[in-house]
């Protein structure tokens, strides 16, 4: 089953997720919620929806926030763009009927991020906040383990051992798995790509 929270873009459409938003542009952020996994699809239906109808003077900015993480999955590492809150994204517009009914009529869209049926601005300092997350520089890991679970030791002077994960560190891409070596547990320290599910 494919994992809606992740999509590779290609860089074009990373530059334009990953731009910083224009502070002085008018209007408040607003968050509003999709689809999960059409976050990109309901950005573009949204740009056209605004030219057609003619409110660019009116809804400025649509964000999907991203950032890249690393994967490891089957011995390999690979780079995805991973969504930082699948099923929404962050708009920045002047609210009035005009811009709520086309937000909300676009396809795709479920509704705003509000109490009641009105949609509850988020602060400059939230959304900014929000983007300095999305660009960190340092990509995070990512892999599909679990403290405790048993792995086989596929590379290095342990090769072959089996172990029981005793840590993970997901900013680093390592994991300690406790080897059994002379009936003691030894920690070892080993890369994501080292170890494999039993």
């Amino acid at each position: 089953m494919e994992d809606n929270n992740k999509q590779t873009e290609t860089p074009q459409q990373e530059q334009v997720i990953q731009q910083e938003p224009k502070s002085q542009t008018p209007g408040k952020w607003y968050v509003i919620h999709v689809k999960t996994g059409y976050e990109s699809r309901v950005k573009k239906a949204l740009e056209q929806r605004i030219k057609s109808l003619g409110v660019e003077d009116r809804i400025f900015e649509i964000v999907v926030p991203m950032r890249e993480t690393v994967i490891v999955k089957k011995g390999k590492k690979s780079k995805v763009m991973e969504k930082v809150f699948p099923g929404y994204v962050l708009l920045k517009m002047l609210l009035d009927d005009d811009t709520w009914l086309v937000v909300r009529t676009t396809e795709g869209i479920t509704g705003f991020v509000g109490a009641g049926l009105k949609p509850t601005p988020i602060s400059d300092k939230e959304v900014a906040a929000i983007m300095k997350f999305v660009q960190q520089e340092q990509p995070r890991f990512k892999a599909k383990f679990s403290v405790g679970e048993a792995v086989k030791i596929t590379e290095g002077p342990f090769a072959d051992f089996l172990g029981t994960i005793e840590s993970i560190d997901d900013e680093k891409g390592k994991v300690r798995v406790l080897v059994s070596i002379f009936d003691r547990e030894t920690p070892v320290e080993l890369d994501f790509l080292q170890v494999a599910k039993l």
